[in-house]
């Protein structure tokens, strides 16, 4: 073999190698941008995931949380409401509801004379009194108003409301006695009522029946 052929062999070879050479570079050089492209792919997905990520200013922060609002106290709000919407009057007319006895007892629509009777009688015990002496015009109503609704609600079925006689009153007039028999009337919960007997306060008192109701403890 001549040294010029064998000097064209060697520069083939040599060509075949660099040409091998630069295939595996442009391979390598593929695989890293396809690498650098998967990684991309899978920040973009993690970014798409969870939306724009903020970075804390500070890793040594706490927060706490604020303490929990106090519990409204609904039920005393609709006490309060029943109480505006069941508001008794002054003005009220009772007298044509009232039975024209020697004591002017009342007894609500559709309930008979034998529940007054047996209501004058003694037939229901009194569970509660309600002691009105000393207290204004506004004072009585309110708390008669509250006594009336919290002895219905706890099951009470018969009390007693001592309005006294008005001997202190200017005129000597039972002012406070025809207004108790006035809210009385305007009460729901009030069956019927009559005067109560001499040794139960007489003149001065009333005795109440009310509705039957459910036994509430609050």
């Amino acid at each position: 073999m001549s040294h010029g052929h064998r000097s064209l062999q060697d520069l083939a070879g040599i060509s075949r190698h660099l040409k091998q050479l630069r295939e595996q570079a442009e391979a390598l050089a593929l695989a890293q941008a396809e690498a650098r492209a998967a990684r991309e792919r899978e920040r973009n997905l993690f970014a798409f995931s969870v939306g724009k990520v903020t970075p804390l200013r500070s890793r040594n922060e706490v927060s706490f949380l604020e303490p929990a609002p106090s519990p409204l106290p609904l039920q005393m709000v609709l006490d309060e409401q029943n109480v505006l919407r069941e508001a008794m009057s002054d003005e009220f007319d009772v007298s044509t509801l009232l039975d024209v006895d020697d004591q002017l007892s009342f007894r609500r629509p559709g309930i008979g004379l034998d529940v007054t009777r047996k209501l004058r009688g003694g037939h229901w015990s009194i569970q509660r009194q309600l002691d009105l002496h000393g207290l204004r015009s506004d004072e009585a109503r309110e708390a008669l108003g509250q006594f009336i609704r919290l002895s219905h609600r706890t099951g009470v079925r018969c009390v007693r409301i001592v309005h006294g006689k008005g001997l202190g009153s200017p005129g000597r007039t039972p002012v406070l006695k025809g207004k108790v028999q006035r809210w009385l009337v305007q009460k729901k919960e009030v069956l019927a009522f009559v005067q109560a007997r001499p040794a139960e306060g007489g003149a001065g008192a009333l005795v109440v029946l009310l509705q039957p109701g459910k036994r509430k403890l609050f």
